[in-house]
């Protein structure tokens, strides 16, 4: 599994190495996180689809793999090969999409590798199946980018409007989870967050109120209540690109309604009950609600994030309700936000108590309107690598020595897209 380094990332990599000559030690992180992904965890397979392992655990998530490559699509602009990668991913992960839509995470054959004997749908295809809306958000989103960045759309094909419009049942069904959801989910002899609650179905969500229900959250933990907030807010940036590619690609009006009204009703309840008010702070988007009355105010390290609703492409009807909700989940207001002699951001409960994360660190810079913002926190981030020069999952305040994940290609693609940020390379949305 390695692929070797096309002329264009060489390009790209002494382009970046003359921007940043007076930041050598980023450089350098850069040139290894970002070579790291194509030349270790990327295989094409022999039906010329792309595989993604995502570091240290040998299976492909849906959310990861995007993640994973994202950060390709600039130099894929003047590299045909790279963009056939690309959209080899996209293929692999739509039929993925096919094989069941209510999995995250697969194998690379049907080979009945696993991560635990998990009471749910099982096939030997599935490496895990919890479901996350976000795990149908990427493949949409990796797609449309593909097309806007290289001009490519040739990944339109069947297998991409079969799996689309699973996609679509799917969330039209679990906007009805109680009455209609054939899901369910249930690990024995785990920690709380490994498995669902009511003989697999989740914490009771009132049905109906637009957003759609997910089990899991992007950090592959069981939501506390059903209506994940930033999740239904990635998809409604998804649900808008589907409708685009109806009308430009498909020129099919049904498709392209039916995404958009889901779309609208999606966004209707996330401004409406996904909002509660906080002393002191004023109006705020909820990390979770469950429909009746009950919510979440935290924010986790993984993305989609509250943190990350502009770098996804969310936009609510108010913008100051977005501003109160950046300042209440980077405070201690929000129970994962740790503050150490070594750095302070968001972590989450996946991992200790005290553990921030690479990745919301680099979505704090991606975030951030300033140049000299940027590059504070790409400094951060290169002061608290543990002496790797690699990005981790969490890592310790007081102690970056301390931390998870030896490997983790996600963690890696998002420092190497801060670095592009800030040297001026755009992903185009």
């Amino acid at each position: 599994m390695a692929i070797e380094n096309p002329a264009s990332v060489q390009k790209l990599l002494a382009e970046v190495k003359e921007k940043l000559a007076n930041e050598p030690k980023l450089y350098e992180m850069f040139e290894t996180c970002y070579t790291n992904t194509l030349n270790k965890t990327v295989k094409i397979l022999e039906d010329g689809t792309t595989y993604v392992i995502t570091g240290d655990i040998p299976a492909m998530w849906l959310r990861d793999s995007v993640a994973q490559l994202r950060p390709y699509l600039i130099p894929a602009k003047e590299d045909e090969e790279l963009a056939a990668l690309l959209e080899g991913l996209v293929r692999r992960q739509f039929e993925f999409i096919k094989i069941d839509p209510y999995a995250n995470a697969f194998n690379e054959a049907a080979n009945g590798n696993c991560w635990e004997k998990d009471e749910t749908e099982m096939s030997d295809w599935l490496w895990e199946r919890k479901y996350e809306v976000d795990s149908l958000c990427y493949p949409l989103q990796l797609a449309y980018l593909l097309w806007k960045n290289t001009g490519r759309t040739s990944q339109f094909d069947d297998i991409f409007r079969e799996g689309a419009e699973l996609i679509l049942d799917v969330w039209e069904t679990e906007q009805y989870h109680e009455e209609e959801s054939p899901y369910r989910f249930i690990r024995r002899n785990a920690f709380y967050t490994d498995t669902l609650s009511r003989d697999g179905r989740g914490a009771l969500v009132k049905s109906g109120v637009g957003m759609t229900w997910s089990g899991f959250r992007p950090s592959d933990d069981s939501c506390t209540y059903g209506y994940l907030v930033p999740s239904n807010m990635f998809a409604v940036v998804v649900l808008g690109y589907l409708a685009e590619i109806a009308e430009e690609i498909y020129h099919d009006k049904s498709l392209r309604q039916r995404a958009q009204k889901l779309k609208e009703e999606i966004y209707d309840g996330i401004e409406t009950i996904g909002i509660t008010r906080v002393m002191s702070v004023g109006p705020v988007y909820a990390y979770e609600t469950d429909g009746f009355g009950q919510y979440n105010l935290m924010d986790d390290a993984n993305v989609p994030s509250l943190l990350s609703m502009s770098y996804l492409g969310y936009k609510g009807r108010d913008p100051k309700v977005a501003e109160n909700t950046r300042k209440l989940i980077l405070s201690e207001a929000n129970p994962y936000y740790y503050a150490g002699t070594k750095a302070s951001g968001i972590g989450s409960p996946h991992t200790p108590v005290r553990y921030i994360w690479h990745i919301s660190l680099a979505m704090e810079g991606l975030t951030s309107e300033s140049r000299e913002e940027k590059l504070r926190y790409l400094h951060l981030l290169a002061d608290t690598d543990g002496g790797k020069g690699l990005m981790h999952e969490g890592f310790d305040v007081d102690n970056p020595e301390n931390y998870t994940r030896e490997w983790f290609s996600w963690a890696n693609a998002m420092f190497s897209e801060l670095v592009l940020d800030y040297c001026g390379y755009q992903i185009k949305k």
